[in-house]
C-alpha cells in the first residue's frame, strides 16, 4: 500500500480496470499503484486524488459487490473536495459518462458541489469551497443547529 494517513475508502468494482481509466478520465484521479497476478487480473490497485488515496478492487465476495450487481443499490458514497472549478469538473465528468444526479449548486456552508453515479452505480459528491462561512452564518442560511464547527 502507498504510504497514507487517515481513512481510505475501498470500492468494488465488476471491471475495476475499466474503473481505473474511468477514474482517470472523468475525476483526474492518478493510479498510484498497480498489482496485477500471472493472468494479468487485478489484485490490487490505488488511485491518489491530491493528498487522498482510493482503492479501487474487484467484487470478491457476496459482501463486496459493486452496484451494477446488487440492483444499483449503495450503502455509501465517496465525497471529493476539489480547488479548480467545480462547473468544469462536472461537465468534464459528465463528458466521461457520468449520470449527473444534482447539478452543481451553491451550499449552505460555502460550497459549491455536484453529485454524480459513475457507470456501475458509485455516487460520488464533488465540492469545491467557494467562501468561508461562520457556523452562525450556516446555522441562520439553514435554519439548523450545528455543533462541532471547524
Amino acid at each position: 500500500m502507498a504510504d497514507a494517513r487517515g481513512l481510505i475508502s475501498a470500492v468494488c468494482y465488476r471491471d475495476p480496470k475499466a474503473a481505473l481509466a474511468w477514474l482517470e478520465r472523468a475525476f483526474d484521479f492518478e493510479l498510484a499503484m498497480l498489482i496485477e497476478d500471472a493472468e494479468g487480473d487485478l489484485a490490487h490497485s490505488e488511485m491518489r486524488h491530491g493528498e487522498a488515496l482510493i482503492m479501487i478492487g474487484n467484487e470478491w465476495s457476496e459482501d463486496h459487490r459493486s452496484p451494477a450487481s446488487i440492483g444499483g443499490k449503495t450503502t455509501q458514497t465517496v465525497h471529493i473536495n476539489i480547488d479548480v472549478d467545480v462547473d468544469a469538473h462536472c461537465a468534464r465528468a459528465r463528458g466521461a459518462g457520468a449520470e449527473i444526479l444534482a447539478e452543481p449548486a451553491d451550499q449552505f456552508y460555502g460550497a459549491r458541489t455536484y453529485r454524480c453515479r459513475d457507470p456501475e452505480g458509485h455516487i460520488w459528491t464533488v465540492a469545491q469551497t467557494t467562501r468561508q462561512v461562520s457556523r452562525e452564518e450556516a446555522e441562520q442560511a439553514s435554519g439548523l443547529k450545528i455543533t462541532g464547527w471547524v
